[in-house]
C-alpha cells in the first residue's frame, strides 16, 4: 500500500510539474515559432520560415513608431530601477537591522503594493493627480512605477540583508572605518545579488505594465506594450512576434548573465 501511495505521489509530482513547465513555456515557444512566420499577418501554424518580420521590425522607416515606442519604454524603465534601487535596497538593509518588532509591522505595509491591483493604484493615482491640478506625464508614470514595482526589489534585498552576519559589519566599525565605508565595503558586496536579481524584475515588470502606463502616461508619448496593442487590433501585424521574440531573447541573456556574474546560490 505504501508502495502505491509513493508511486502516486511521484506521478502527481512529475505530471503536475511538466504541465505547469509547459502552461508556462508553450506560450512563449508558440510567439517565437510565429515570430518566424511567412504569411502576411499573425497566424499558427506557420505558412513557412522567414525573417521578413524581424526584417520590418529593424527597418527604421517603416518600423519608427515601434522604435520610438521601445525607446520611450527603455528610458522610463531604467529611469524606475535607478530610483528604486537608491530609495528601497537602503531601506531594504535598514529594515534588517530594525528591531523585530518594528520590522515585522512595516515590512506588510511596504509590501502592500504587491498585492494592491496595479489597475487600481493607476486609476487612484490619475484621480489624485486631477485633484491636484496636474496631469498624465513622464514623472507620473516613472512614480507609479517605482511605487508599484519597488517591492519587487524590497524583498531580495530584504532576505540577503536578513542572512547577512552582523558581526561582520561590528568587526569593521571596531577596525575603524566609517559607517559608510563599512556599508561600501562590506555590507554591499552582501547584498549586491538581491540589488542585481531585484533590477532585473523592476526593469522588466516596468517594461512590460500596461496599466499605469496606460492612465498616467502623457498622450504623445507611445509606449512599447500601449503600440504593440493598437498594431494587435489593427491589422495583427507580424512585427508584433517579432518585438516578443527579441524582448525573450534579451530575458533570457540577461537572466543567464545575471546568474552567471551574481552567483545562483546568491541569488536564492
Amino acid at each position: 500500500m505504501a508502495d502505491i501511495r509513493t508511486a502516486l505521489y511521484w506521478a502527481f509530482v512529475w505530471v503536475g510539474g511538466f504541465a505547469v513547465l509547459g502552461y508556462m513555456i508553450g506560450p512563449i515557444l508558440l510567439a517565437l515559432l510565429m515570430s518566424f512566420n511567412d504569411g502576411a499577418t499573425l497566424a499558427f501554424p506557420p505558412k513557412g520560415l522567414s525573417l521578413r518580420w524581424y526584417q520590418a521590425l529593424l527597418d527604421p522607416v517603416q518600423s519608427e513608431p515601434i522604435h520610438t515606442a521601445a525607446r520611450n519604454s527603455f528610458e522610463t524603465a531604467l529611469a524606475t530601477v535607478v530610483v528604486v534601487t537608491l530609495i528601497t535596497a537602503p531601506a531594504a538593509f535598514a529594515l534588517a537591522r530594525a528591531p523585530r518588532r518594528f520590522a515585522g509591522t512595516v515590512e506588510p505595509v511596504l509590501l502592500a503594493p504587491l498585492v494592491l491591483p496595479s489597475l487600481v493604484y493607476a486609476l487612484a493615482a490619475l484621480l489624485a493627480l486631477s485633484l491636484l491640478g496636474l496631469g498624465p506625464s513622464f514623472w507620473a508614470v516613472l512614480i507609479g512605477h517605482s511605487a508599484v514595482f519597488a517591492p519587487l526589489m524590497f524583498r531580495t534585498v530584504l532576505g540577503l540583508a536578513q542572512r547577512m552576519n552582523p558581526a561582520l559589519e561590528e568587526a569593521s566599525s571596531t577596525l575603524g572605518a566609517s559607517r559608510l565605508r563599512t556599508f561600501l565595503r562590506v555590507s554591499l558586496p552582501g547584498i549586491a545579488p538581491g540589488i542585481v536579481a531585484g533590477a532585473f524584475l523592476v526593469f522588466m515588470q516596468s517594461l512590460d505594465n500596461v496599466s499605469v502606463t496606460l492612465f498616467l502616461g502623457e498622450p504623445g508619448r507611445t509606449m512599447l506594450p500601449l503600440r504593440l496593442f493598437s498594431m494587435l487590433e489593427e491589422s495583427l501585424d507580424g512585427r508584433v512576434a517579432a518585438v516578443s521574440g527579441l524582448l525573450i531573447l534579451a530575458a533570457a541573456l540577461l537572466l543567464v548573465t545575471i546568474q552567471r556574474f551574481a552567483g545562483r546560490k546568491d541569488l536564492r
